[in-house]
């Protein structure tokens, strides 16, 4: 159990007559990003507020950093922060005094506060802006100060919904960088996204929701594979040799391939057998290739056979 950054076990939720979570059993180790999804009132919104403590589940055990959630909230809150879609930060105050407040609150004496916002200031890239207000920031900039309030307190458990709702890519991977660094500091880090691309680029384990139940948990890549529906994706390096190439995959998968402008022939494939035969037939008849790539289905992909449900736009919660 030590080497667990949260666990539950058979959790069960109601609101009345709704049952929001049915059994959910789910774990983390120190160290690891774990990636919660599912469509529209799944239950992760529920999961989540019963790891904070904010609810109390009608059945089921809940430990967040060692401690048993029930019988110890005040503990397990001190361990923990959340940072959520909308920054909390006071934006008459600068980014430093926002920090400094935390600090304090947290009982930190007044040059151990200043001193830890001066390492969380640097750590996100905000030492230029720290005397400003935080009306002045951009909304990256009001991220990343967001998401350093919650780690004043040292946490062992950071609980992140929708982390990069609304920035643009470049600041995206400063956010992810970010939250790579927590995964590497041993802060074990629960990941709520509708996009999908963050929770593929930093989820070690992914564990998908539907109905308040688990359907699925699993890495990443192993999830694409029992999705299926592997593509190979060719485009020959002379463009006159289109026409060969697209008869070479014609004959090996029994299937046309499509013609795309960015990469020349794209085709579903039964598995790796089909694609190394259509390699080894490229090989002998000569044909060299710019681009030739087997690939397992994306994650949206892979939670759309799971739930039935759209990726756009399905992290949204339910309103429990």
């Amino acid at each position: 159990m030590a080497d667990k950054g949260f666990e539950i076990e058979g959790l069960v939720r109601k609101f009345g007559r709704t049952t929001a979570v049915d059994g959910v059993s789910l774990a983390a180790h120190r160290g690891q990003v774990l990636g919660l999804l599912g469509p529209n009132g799944a239950g992760k919104t529920t999961v989540i507020r019963v790891l904070a403590t904010l609810l109390r589940p009608d059945a089921g055990r809940v430990r967040v950093a060692g401690i048993d959630a029930l019988r110890d909230p005040a503990g397990v809150r001190r361990r923990i922060a959340f940072s959520g879609q909308h920054t909390s930060v006071d934006e008459e105050l600068t980014g430093r005094s926002n920090l400094v407040m935390i600090g304090r609150l947290l009982d930190r004496g007044r040059q151990d506060a200043r001193r830890r916002a001066g390492e969380l200031l640097s750590r996100f890239g905000l030492d230029e802006a720290a005397d400003r207000p935080v009306s002045t920031y951009s909304g990256g900039m009001r991220r990343r100060l967001d998401l350093a309030v919650g780690l004043v307190g040292r946490p062992e458990v950071v609980f992140l919904d929708e982390p990069s709702a609304g920035l643009d890519p470049g600041k995206r991977d400063e956010l992810w960088r970010m939250v790579r660094e927590l995964a590497q500091d041993g802060v074990t880090v629960l990941l709520t996204t509708q996009y999908l691309k963050e929770a593929d680029a930093l989820a070690d384990e992914i564990t998908v929701i539907d109905h308040g139940r688990l359907i699925a948990s699993g890495v990443p890549a192993d999830l694409k594979r029992q999705a299926g529906g592997h593509t190979v994706v060719l485009r020959p390096a002379d463009a006159g040799d289109l026409d060969a190439a697209a008869a070479v995959v014609a004959r090996v998968t029994g299937r046309e391939p499509s013609r795309s402008h960015r990469h020349g022939l794209v085709a579903p494939v039964a598995g790796e057998a089909e694609f190394f035969h259509i390699a080894a037939r490229l090989r002998e008849l000569g044909i060299d290739v710019g681009e030739f790539a087997f690939r397992l289905p994306s994650l949206d992909e892979v939670f759309l056979r799971l739930t039935g449900a759209t990726a756009t736009g399905h992290v949204a919660e339910e309103a429990a």
